[in-house]
């Protein structure tokens, strides 16, 4: 299986972009003349540009649908199905459609967030919103574009969003319900709900030989379902306590995948079936080769939701 640090590299649309800057607007797609888009919310959109009108140089936005739901802040998780393509030559170059998992990532400009252009066009929208945004170079990946997924630095970007779900530093679920009689040669865990754990490996426990899962505390929440995006708060520790990641007071909540159609193993996947809301105890061996008393993992993680398509979400 692969190890935690892998499972949170975002896709190429949200993974180490460039910060810029734009205004927004919030006159409709005709009166700018944005390109036409058709197709539901939650269904894959698309997308016809007139070639007859520029791109221009700021980021212009139109919520296509109007949602319900809470309003998104900077800062916060977003979960959301996406759609971006070249303006100019009206390629594709990503979108979660395909993939049939929504995207999570964190609303804000620079290391571990998006394209300037996002932070613009989607802070302040509503939950269950569609929203198409056309993106200034300056707003999107810069001069030096994105090599990988075929953009120039010179390319103006539209994208057709579905936002789906956020969650905020604070985001939390009730309370779940502790689990008496766990075993004695686990690692231990303290901590209220709602706040950063704290995990110690008593000298002597025995190092796990397999990934395993166990509930700390039963959430009251669904189960973790196949396909869903799973939105989390985790701190993890080497089997000789000493820390190796977080995402408390750090990053804050991050969305994971579990049971992805790609069919590629990963640690949470140990967690289908789990309530949402529980606090779970992951443990994982020692990769080969390695001292098992050491480094071995022990993670605890908080789960605060899940998602599905936009599409799936809103039936």
């Amino acid at each position: 299986m692969r190890r935690l640090a892998v499972l949170l590299v975002s896709p190429v649309l949200v993974a180490g972009l460039l910060s810029g800057c734009g205004g927004g607007s919030g006159t409709s797609a005709e009166e700018q003349g944005l390109p036409a888009v058709t197709g539901s919310y939650g269904d894959k959109p698309k997308v016809k540009v007139d070639k007859t009108v520029k791109a221009g140089k700021t980021v212009k936005t139109a919520v296509l649908k109007e949602g319900k739901g809470p309003v998104v802040a900077k800062g916060d998780l977003l979960v959301a199905d996406y759609l971006g393509s070249i303006y100019k030559s009206g390629k594709v170059f990503d979108n979660s459609y395909d993939r049939k998992a929504p995207a999570a990532f964190t609303l804000k400009s620079g290391q571990n967030g998006v394209i300037s252009g996002w932070v613009t066009a989607l802070a302040g929208k509503k939950m269950g919103s569609r929203v198409l945004m056309v993106l200034p170079p300056k707003a999107g990946y810069g001069a030096t574009g994105n090599p990988q997924a075929g953009i120039k630095g010179t390319d103006s970007l539209v994208f057709v969003v579905d936002l789906i779900a956020r969650y905020g530093a604070k985001s939390s679920t009730p309370a779940p319900k502790p689990v008496s009689g766990l075993p004695k040669d686990l690692p231990t865990v303290t901590g209220a709900w709602g706040a950063e754990p704290k995990i110690t490996v008593p000298k002597g426990t025995t190092p796990p030989k397999a990934p395993a899962v166990k509930v700390v505390a039963t959430g009251s929440g669904e189960k973790i379902a196949k396909g869903n995006l799973l939105v989390v708060q985790y701190t993890a520790s080497s089997w000789a306590n000493t820390l190796l990641s977080k995402t408390w007071g750090v990053q804050g909540p991050q969305g994971v995948p579990v049971g992805a159609a790609d069919g590629q193993p990963n640690p949470f996947d140990l967690l289908l079936g789990t309530p949402v809301g529980s606090r779970v105890l992951l443990t994982l061996p020692a990769q080969a080769g390695k001292d098992a008393a050491k480094e071995s993992v022990a993670v605890v993680i908080d789960v605060l939701g899940q998602n599905g398509t936009a599409k799936k979400e809103s039936s």
